[in-house]
């Protein structure tokens, strides 16, 4: 097959994030099984117009929002035989918010992607801007995309899409799988107790929490792994409260170091208003460290099983109530994070694009299993 994937961002973005990697992931097993796998998204700064990673091809053009109109022209270029995109089999949408509405576009058979729904988080774009995509999310795409395929990561994310009038028998959850620890992993200096939050610095992410739980307890130091456009607002957060001390921003780091960082800490929060999944729950679960985190997020109710994996919390007081249990009884914490590396180690990602091979080849019609080498 030819496959093209649909994505606004990459994990080259400086804004990317889990639902890029999951995407990369999935198209990463789908080119070492023989397809061809076509990856469109958003320029950004320093990266090529085209490029091969990992067996995937990236198509990049356009930016926040012309991402969209220039990914329809190449869907229709592609459909004349014309271009990158010509000669495609079937379609992945991912739908952070928005979907490309591939379907009418490239004229052929479409998956939609969507890792939770995004009423909580429209409110960042403004008062214009906010209504319109929660309109278009929440009303058009479901009648736009009422009889393809979804695609969601969690149990409570298959729930909304129900909510939004999607048929259930027409989701599949297909949870996502977590990269090996690195070989070498560094060690750091280990005095102190460490908490770390493993996110992009995005408002909905509520890293204000996490900071808020250091203010409130003595002598921990929290460890911000990640970037975003937010970050300028969480250092003066930080500063406001009087514990930038104990507040180390790292920024973007590299797998190593993020993985030492993780191995570092006593404990993972994760205050996010919203997750689809949440990946930095495995992540920091493969070293043995649970994660605190909000019960309404969505899909931590899935990643994290309350009280044998992690806590999961209903309000900031109780975020910090759950974190200094856990700080005062070690033996809980050791218990939680024994559970959340086993169940860690079960998730694949070859599992993960499995599952989305066998649907994909089913909506072509192809032979299960067989892919076609003719493109």
């Amino acid at each position: 097959m030819k496959i093209l994937l649909l994505c606004w961002r990459d994990t080259t973005h400086p804004q990317g994030g889990g639902s890029e990697r999951y995407l990369e992931r999935v198209g990463e097993y789908l080119a070492r099984r023989g397809h061809e796998v076509i990856y469109r998204t958003a320029g950004h700064t320093d990266a090529p117009r085209r490029s091969v990673r990992g067996g995937v091809r990236y198509s990049r053009s356009g930016g926040k929002f012309t991402v969209y109109p220039k990914a329809w022209a190449a869907m229709l270029l592609g459909r004349a035989g014309r271009g990158t995109l010509g000669g495609v089999d079937v379609v992945v949408d991912t739908q952070n918010g928005i979907p490309f509405f591939g379907r009418f576009f490239s004229g052929r058979p479409t998956v939609l992607l969507t890792h939770h729904c995004h009423r909580e988080q429209w409110p960042v774009v403004g008062p214009v801007l906010a209504p319109l995509g929660w309109f278009l999310e929440s009303r058009v795409a479901p009648r736009a995309y009422r009889f393809s395929p979804y695609i969601t990561v969690s149990t409570p994310s298959a729930e909304e899409l129900v909510g939004l009038g999607v048929d259930r028998e027409r989701i599949h959850i297909i949870r996502n799988g977590v990269d090996p620890v690195p070989a070498q992993v560094p060690r750091l200096d280990d005095r102190g107790v460490h908490l770390v939050t493993l996110s992009r610095l995005v408002p909905h992410k509520q890293i204000e929490h996490a900071m808020d739980v250091v203010a409130a307890i003595d002598g921990v130091v929290l460890d911000v792994v990640g970037s975003g456009w937010w970050e300028d607002r969480l250092v003066e957060y930080a500063d406001r409260l009087g514990v930038r001390d104990r507040v180390v921003f790292h920024g973007q780091v590299a797998e190593d170091h993020k993985h030492a960082l993780l191995a570092r800490a006593v404990i993972h929060l994760m205050p996010s208003r919203k997750e689809g999944w949440g990946l930095a729950v495995t992540e920091a679960a493969q070293h043995g460290v649970p994660t605190i985190g909000y019960r309404g997020s969505g899909g931590l109710r899935d990643s994290v099983i309350d009280n044998e994996t992690g806590i999961l919390v209903d309000t900031e007081a109780g975020l910090i109530a759950a974190t200094r249990r856990l700080l005062d009884d070690a033996a809980l914490r050791s218990a939680l994070g024994g559970r959340a590396a086993q169940r860690a180690a079960g998730y694949s990602w070859d599992t993960a694009g499995r599952e989305v091979e066998r649907l994909l080849l089913g909506l072509v019609g192809q032979v299960e299993g067989e892919p076609r080498h003719d493109n």
